[in-house]
């Protein structure tokens, strides 16, 4: 069925880059936006970044080290971590909505993958 599938977490030092990429596969309907979240140990979710079409968004302190990216004919969404701080430490969940608009709120997503593992340390 329809899955979200993340790749590239890993374990990083401190000031590096990391990239990240999620395909959707068994789409039927057209994915209007495409987005990243976070959640740190003991931190609620957060949004990172989304891309719906041609409009960018990004979350609180994302913008400047964070690039989101999408590759709409593989329905492929890529996120460019760089200068990596060990507040970045956090499991990064991709999203996708096949729904009109752009949010970075939990609740305009209604496809979510497993997510994928980012440490960074010292």
């Amino acid at each position: 069925q329809v899955q979200l599938v993340e790749s590239g977490g890993g374990s990083v030092q401190v000031g590096r880059s990391l990239g990240l990429s999620c395909a959707a596969v068994n789409f039927t309907k057209r994915i209007y936006s495409m987005a990243w979240f976070r959640q740190a140990p003991g931190k609620e979710r957060e949004a990172v970044a989304a891309n719906c079409g041609g409009s960018l968004h990004y979350g609180a302190g994302m913008r400047g080290r964070f690039t989101i990216s999408r590759n709409n004919a593989k329905n492929t969404v890529y996120l460019q971590m760089n200068s990596l701080q060990s507040e970045d430490t956090a499991v990064y969940t991709c999203a996708a909505s096949d729904r009109d608009g752009c949010s970075l709120m939990i609740s305009g997503y209604n496809f979510w993958g497993q997510g994928t593992r980012v440490t960074v340390s010292s």
